[in-house]
């Protein structure tokens, strides 16, 4: 059946609205990484499901699957014709993506969560001695300390005349959520820099009117301790694993 795209949109914004959390993928849609599967029952539209992959992988990873209320009691039969249709091959789900997680966890075998979500819960007042926050300017950053990890950040922090840290936000999520990413230069850690950068740089997304969220590697203690000085917790993780054949 002809399904219009206004109702696959309205529904991607129910399941926008009913997930009411960053989603860490949403850019995928836009950016082409996804394709989209209208879900039919009884020749009605139920839902839709989104198969993708990272750029230049193949697009065989079930990245969203929702239905209108009244279907989902046929969750378990439109999710196996989601998967015989798209010849996916992997789940990957957010784990406050109840439908989806269910779904992952009946299908999947071996599940690995290499990612933490982190959403905002307290505000601090964080102030190390000497340490100003600031917006850097154009002409600094060459001169910032070499990264590793992420990006150079529009922002930094200063500490005895030298850049200390710098850090960011993006935007590719879904509004209003922005999120946070930083880098302290190896002198400097473990000296509440981070967790300064991240209180400010909270403080600079609140001021935009988004709402800050952050993501880290579950092996990176270092910036998971400085996202929970700075109030922000986790709040799920990234699941993932392998359909059974």
């Amino acid at each position: 059946m002809e399904v219009p795209l206004d109702a696959i949109l309205g529904m991607r914004e129910e399941y926008r609205r009913e997930m009411g959390c960053q989603i860490v993928h949403d850019s995928w849609h836009a950016r082409g990484f996804t394709t989209s599967y209208h879900l039919i029952l009884d020749g009605e539209l139920a839902g839709y499901g989104a198969v993708g992959g990272a750029p230049r992988d193949p697009k065989e990873t079930i990245k969203e699957f929702y239905l209108l209320p009244r279907y989902r009691g046929a969750a378990q039969a439109l999710f196996g014709a989601l998967i015989a249709r798209s010849g996916a091959r992997a789940i990957e789900a957010q784990t406050n993506d109840r439908l989806l997680l269910l779904m992952l966890f009946d299908r999947v075998a071996e599940v690995s969560s290499p990612t933490i979500l982190f959403a905002d819960g307290l505000t601090t007042e964080h102030a190390p001695s000497g340490a100003t926050f600031r917006r850097l300017r154009e002409a600094e950053h060459g001169a910032v300390f070499a990264h590793t990890h992420e990006p150079k950040g529009e922002y930094g922090i200063e500490c005895e005349g030298v850049i200390a840290a710098t850090g960011g936000l993006t935007f590719h999520y879904n509004p209003p959520f922005a999120d946070l990413y930083m880098e302290v230069a190896a002198p400097y850690q473990r000296r509440g820099i981070g967790s300064y950068l991240v209180q400010e740089l909270k403080r600079v997304c609140r001021g935009m009117g988004r709402i800050p969220a952050a993501r880290c590697h579950e092996s990176n203690a270092a910036s998971r301790r400085a996202l929970e000085r700075a109030g922000m917790f986790p709040c799920a993780r990234i699941v993932q694993g392998a359909i059974r054949s």
